[in-house]
């Protein structure tokens, strides 16, 4: 047990749900006779989801800061609906058309955040009231009616990394990028291990870090495996390499900014913050528009995936991107949470899913199997709470041994005890 701390360092909350992701993933293909981890499955599987899970990455930083959205679905089915018809009409070029997209989304971000931070009115309320705005937008500027996209437009959706240089029988692009995931991995370790003794702090011990880093480049090798062997014209898909720039910059945001902290402390203790000089208004405003942006942006993925926006798109997503979250191991009272834990969470529904469809099973089954995996994982996170621990880890040794493990301050409590040393 010491050894599994050591190797995933003392959050062991968050990695619990990787044993998660990948007890189903070999559950599954175990199942399905090795249909699970085929290049084609994995590749349509990452499509299929991925406009969840850049949902996701926004809905994450609305509920670290305390609050909901519900509109995200009817946000992207609108502003697809309104793309899909000025690129129609207007011809217009498929950037200005992501750009005016990412423009609409703004405008209702600052719609829906000037009703929540400056108003006062909870986020539950304004996104409800956005989710019948905006789906009714839908409706009326589509009237009911599905409308392509030009072919360009859907690259972003349903493209894929070209093929260039020698033929290796591979991807080359995707497996370069495969190498710098794995060149970036082991930079980050090497850089964590020097910062630390530079600092004076504990540094792991070697097989600690080797172990770690082995593990962490054998899957991202075995993935690039995957999706540089897809049938001829398929490779890593562009709609990945989206998510992944968003990835880098929402972690290192979370992170490593101030604005970041911030989020944290607003939805750890908004009180303290505001006492602390953190203005809770300007945060609020900004995690409801950012979320607005994103779900434009979704919206746009989906619609260039399915080659035309109609007027059913977006229905349940804030439920699907709500549950990654939850599952990836953000608290309910808010303050706590990751994007990577988020994505964690968005691949657990999308392995479950679609697991559960190669063995044919209906949609009301899948329905009742994702919703009690969504109860669990909640319960779990509040039972944790409730016993003072924040980790599976921490529940075993309570079983295995008889002295107290007491309780560890959460990310909330040191970014608030950070922002009153600051002010």
């Amino acid at each position: 047990m010491d050894a599994l701390k050591k190797l995933f360092g003392g959050n062991t909350r968050q990695f619990g749900m990787i044993f998660a992701l990948v007890a189903l993933i070999i559950l599954f293909q175990i199942l399905t006779g090795g249909l699970t981890l085929t290049p084609d499955n994995v590749i349509n599987l990452f499509n299929g989801n991925s406009y969840i899970l850049i949902l996701a990455i926004g809905m994450v930083l609305v509920i670290i800061a305390g609050h909901i959205d519900l509109s995200v679905g009817s946000i992207a089915a609108a502003v697809g609906i309104i793309v899909a018809i000025t690129m129609r009409d207007w011809h217009l070029p498929t950037w200005v058309g992501i750009l005016f997209g990412l423009a609409i989304g703004a405008v209702i971000g600052v719609w829906q955040g000037f009703w929540v931070a400056y108003v006062g009115i909870p986020a539950f309320i304004v996104t409800l009231a956005g989710m019948l705005i905006f789906r009714g937008v839908n409706q009326f500027i589509g009237q009911s009616n599905t409308v392509p996209v030009p072919q360009d437009f859907q690259y972003i959706g349903a493209g894929y990394l070209p093929e260039i240089g020698p033929d290796t029988g591979y991807n080359n692009l995707t497996l370069l990028i495969g190498f710098l995931g794995v060149a970036f991995v082991v930079y980050s370790e090497l850089r964590n291990r020097r910062e630390a003794k530079q600092l004076g702090a504990e540094v792991p011990e070697l097989w600690v870090t080797v172990t770690k880093v082995v593990l962490i480049c054998a899957a991202i090798l075995y993935a690039t495996y995957l999706f540089a062997t897809g049938r001829p014209g398929t490779s890593f898909p562009i709609p990945g390499i989206i998510l992944g720039v968003l990835v880098l910059i929402y972690g290192f945001v979370s992170a490593k900014t101030i604005i970041g902290r911030h989020i944290y402390a607003v939805g750890g203790n908004r009180h303290a913050a505001e006492l602390s000089g953190v203005q809770s208004k300007r945060v609020n405003f900004l995690v409801m528009m950012n979320m607005a942006i994103l779900s434009a942006l979704a919206g746009m993925v989906f619609v260039g995936r399915s080659t035309a926006s109609g007027p059913f798109d977006g229905t349940g997503w804030e439920l699907d991107a709500i549950a990654a979250v939850f599952i990836g191991g953000a608290a309910v009272t808010g303050g706590v949470g990751t994007v990577i834990g988020s994505i964690v969470g968005g691949l657990v529904m999308a392995v479950l899913n679609n697991g559960l469809q190669l063995l044919g099973i209906g949609a009301d089954r899948t329905a009742i199997i994702k919703g009690l995996v969504l109860l669990a994982a909640v319960a779990f996170d509040v039972y944790n709470k409730s016993q003072g621990r924040r980790s599976i880890i921490g529940l075993l040794m309570r079983n295995g041994s008889n002295r107290a493990v007491p309780a560890q301050p959460d990310e909330t409590t040191k970014t608030s005890e950070v922002l009153a040393k600051e002010a």
